[in-house]
């Protein structure tokens, strides 16, 4: 009866349950290892060759893997560097999130200009990053842009701190979704890399201009 009844409860139990429960998180660490292991081979391809002159093929090549798995996994070099940049973009967004909302001490805008000189210096820690992300897009995805994480959260808090100002009296009403779009392509990472590298303007150059168009041009004290 004891033999039997071992057998029975051997033959009752679900293994596959439970073995599938146990492989769930090392195979979700094996999944962050490979993309570990992509993402190094690819920023220290970039950083020897540029970021142009590094090819898909070439990443899958240094990483060892088949480069139909990491197409799976990246459809074209703009998402790789998405995900490269996923940690400073973070920063970033915690970082301006501080300065819109500092309201006791500062105007509207006030913390607009600080968001504007904030995201400048993004643009100047990352600028080649950001801007592949947009060179390294099939046409098809180009509006991918408009839905990175940078650009909604940019976005959100200008069109926020305008309204803001709006309610203030520091501004004359405005379309603020309309001007927040402005103001972003304005300080367009391909466009300040020009800025930067063909035109010669210093940071300080580039954010005066933004300050004489924005926050000081659309300031209703200066108007008058």
């Amino acid at each position: 009866m004891k033999a039997g009844n071992r057998q029975e409860h051997v033959a009752t139990t679900e293994p596959g349950k439970k073995d599938a429960g146990m492989r769930r998180r090392p195979e979700r660490r094996q999944a962050a290892d490979f993309d570990q292991r992509i993402l190094r081979v690819a920023r220290r391809l970039f950083a020897e060759r540029g970021i142009e002159d590094v090819s898909m093929h070439q990443i899958a090549q240094e990483a060892g893997i088949g480069q139909g798995t990491l197409y799976r996994r990246y459809a074209h070099k703009g998402e790789l560097i998405l995900d490269l940049l996923s940690e400073s973009a973070q920063r970033f967004v915690e970082e301006t999130q501080t300065y819109a909302e500092d309201k006791e001490t500062r105007s509207a805008l006030q913390r607009l200009d600080s968001v504007l000189r904030r995201s400048l210096a993004f643009i100047e820690e990352e600028g080649v990053f950001l801007a592949a992300i947009m060179d390294a897009s099939s046409a098809e995805r180009r509006e991918m842009k408009f839905s990175t994480p940078y650009y909604r959260a940019s976005h959100s808090l200008i069109s926020h701190l305008l309204e803001e100002a709006i309610a203030q009296g520091e501004l004359e009403p405005l379309d603020t979704i309309y001007t927040a779009d402005a103001i972003i392509a304005t300080s367009d990472p391909a466009l300040y890399l020009f800025q930067r590298q063909r035109r010669g303007y210093t940071p300080e150059q580039i954010l005066a201009g933004l300050r004489r168009i924005y926050t000081q041009g659309m300031s209703i004290s200066t108007q008058r």
